[in-house]
């Protein structure tokens, strides 16, 4: 059995919930925010079957989108500093994180 831990943008967490769920799987989702882009992520707990992990995974991906984003540079203390100049950065649809359980009970 696996623990499928996944980060998805909350511009696509409805729609990925949503789809594992019409698949047969059940979720718990929590709010989440990373270090570099702040925008608002949620994490996904999913638990399935090792040979379903790569069908999990392909729900996922396909309702989950790739984007190009415009993140500001890091806070400088150096006059004419080309740190504070915005970049493009691309932001994975999801990511995902597969760990063992070695024991999953429902109460």
């Amino acid at each position: 059995m696996k623990l499928v831990l996944t980060i998805v943008s909350n511009s696509d967490v409805e729609k990925v919930v949503s789809a594992i769920a019409e698949n047969g799987y059940s979720s718990t989702k929590i709010s989440t925010q990373g270090q570099f882009l702040v925008d608002g992520h949620t994490t996904i707990f999913t638990v399935c079957e090792d040979e379903k992990v790569k069908d999990l995974i392909e729900i996922m991906k396909n309702n989950a989108t790739k984007r190009i984003v415009e993140s500001t540079g890091v806070t400088s203390t150096v006059t004419g500093s080309f740190l504070k100049q915005a970049v493009d950065v691309e932001k994975y649809g999801i990511v995902a994180t597969v760990l063992d359980v070695d024991e999953f009970i429902k109460l």
